[in-house]
């Protein structure tokens, strides 16, 4: 017996949006997670009672960020997350580490962005990664290692992990 979608979207909601936020600018993020969702509600009677429910959505999710970059041209705005919430009156510099850790993991080749952002932002498994990649388990193991090393050698050179003054 399956869930109740709204169950669903509350257990995986925020998994999809981080996906989502990791290949798209905030606000085509937003979008890309209402679509998902929107999606997942059509299919889900269809959704055999043994399925990965996370594994799917992310595919899903996936596929929307896609379908979002195809049609428009992709937007790589840091300004969009200073518009947002505000930040934390405790951890002012937290949040704008989280900024700039945002604009890098965008800044990462294709695969090693995606990997990153599965495993890291979605809590999937690299067996997960590379079943919605159609890949291996050791590329996909290959290409997030990869894309940390990236994240690190780029971040360090900005001097990003440095404290602020």
């Amino acid at each position: 017996m399956q869930a109740p979608f709204e169950r669903i979207v509350h257990d995986y909601g925020l998994n999809v949006l981080r996906v989502c936020r990791a290949l798209l600018d905030e606000h085509r993020a937003q979008d890309a997670w209402s679509e998902t969702f929107l999606a997942a509600l059509k299919a889900y009677p269809q959704l055999p009672a043994d399925a990965n429910v996370l594994a799917w959505l992310v595919r899903i999710a996936r596929n929307k960020a896609i379908d979002e970059l195809r049609r428009n041209k992709p937007e790589i705005l840091i300004d969009q997350y200073v518009d947002g919430p505000a930040p934390s009156a405790q951890r002012p510099d937290l949040q704008l580490e989280n900024l700039q850790l945002w604009h890098e993991v965008n800044q990462l080749p294709g695969k090693q962005r995606q990997v990153v952002a599965y495993r890291y932002l979605g809590g999937m498994s690299y067996a997960q990664i590379a079943g919605i990649l159609s890949g291996t388990e050791a590329a996909a193991r290959r290409s997030g290692a990869d894309g940390i090393k990236n994240l690190r050698a780029r971040m360090h050179d900005q001097a990003l992990w440095r404290e602020q003054p």
